[in-house]
């Protein structure tokens, strides 16, 4: 029989802040990749960023087909744009 996990307190409390601002963090970590994107020289490193992007965007709460869109054609205005509205 496996076992559950067992967090104390103070762990159970760390959880529950992480879970109550995930849209934050997801909304500062877009941010980060934005730039990352503007900056980037590498096609191979803007595809994983626009992957991260991607699950960030879902992770944030954007529309799924929005998201979808903005990511296939690869539109760093359109994606700055999304963020400062979910910001």
């Amino acid at each position: 029989m496996a076992k559950g996990r067992h967090y104390s307190h103070h762990q159970k409390g760390i959880i529950k802040r992480y879970y109550e601002n995930r849209d934050n963090i997801m909304i500062q970590k877009l941010g980060e990749i934005v730039s990352e994107l503007y900056l980037c020289e590498s096609e191979k490193k803007a595809a994983k960023l626009w992957n991260s992007a991607h699950n960030a965007l879902l992770k944030a709460g954007a529309n799924k087909g929005h998201a979808e869109y903005i990511v296939k054609d690869r539109d760093l205005g359109e994606l700055s744009k999304l963020v400062g509205e979910l910001f």
